[in-house]
């Protein structure tokens, strides 16, 4: 009699401690399903389905996550979770940003606007005629500012940009040469990044090219980009540093 009140016990006590055994993640959407957490990582949660622990491994943005409940009754929130709606008002049932992708990621390291200083040394034919027809020496110091605009941002940390910089150049020559830069580029989760767009001066207008990355000390950013401007008979190279600050 006893053996069989004890397995009568185990069977109805084995699903109570199952469920236990579960975490319990919730979607910014509201929906709760019951998960094993495999792994985490800075853009994305790794999990099984408890109603199929054999299944396949499901990755979801922690940007679309709003918190997990583990199975030892810890918590850990991931971002602003669904606004309850007030007693006969319908609101959507997801809250976050009008642009698809453009989320908070849990390491926003880069993609701020800020101070540019630097420096341009021209070459070739448009070092000779910046000297002749406007007694400017071929190496000029720039100061400006840059406004950014992040197309999008993938998962995997890869940024579409719109860069504007304007620039003024030649103040240590007593000259105020303006100059507008519009670039189109890509960032890498690491911070390196590519543009090419129109250089507009007074005197011409080009394409630049320009490469560059940034560093990174505790909330500061340090971008250093190198461009290039090609024709009229030469080059022009400018190397611009700046900072930045992001606060999370």
């Amino acid at each position: 009699m006893l053996p069989r009140l004890l397995a009568f016990l185990f069977l109805l006590l084995a699903p109570a401690a199952a469920l236990r055994a579960q975490d319990l993640l919730t979607r910014q959407t509201g929906e709760e399903i019951n998960v094993k957490v495999v792994e985490i990582t800075p853009a994305n949660i790794m999990y099984r389905r408890t109603d199929n622990l054999d299944g396949p491994l499901i990755t979801v943005r922690k940007a679309d996550v709003f918190m997990i409940r583990y199975a030892n009754g810890t918590k850990e929130v991931f971002g602003v979770g669904p606004i309850p709606a007030a007693p006969g008002v319908a609101v959507p049932s997801y809250v976050g940003p009008a642009v698809p992708g453009d989320e908070p990621f849990a390491d926003p390291t880069v993609g701020l606007s800020g101070p540019r200083i630097g420096v341009t040394v021209l070459t070739g034919r448009v070092a000779d005629k910046a000297k002749r027809d406007y007694q400017v020496n071929p190496f000029l110091t720039q100061f400006g500012w840059q406004f950014e605009t992040r197309i999008f941002r993938l998962s995997s940390g890869l940024s579409g940009l719109f860069e504007f910089v304007p620039l003024i150049a030649g103040l240590e020559q007593g000259k105020f040469i303006p100059s507008l830069n519009a670039l189109v580029g890509i960032r890498g989760p690491k911070g390196f990044e590519f543009g090419v767009g129109p250089n507009v001066t007074p005197v011409s207008a080009n394409i630049a090219l320009a490469i560059g990355t940034s560093f990174k000390i505790e909330e500061v950013n340090f971008p250093v980009n190198l461009a290039v401007v090609p024709g009229n008979g030469g080059l022009r190279y400018s190397l611009l540093v700046g900072f930045n600050y992001r606060r999370r």
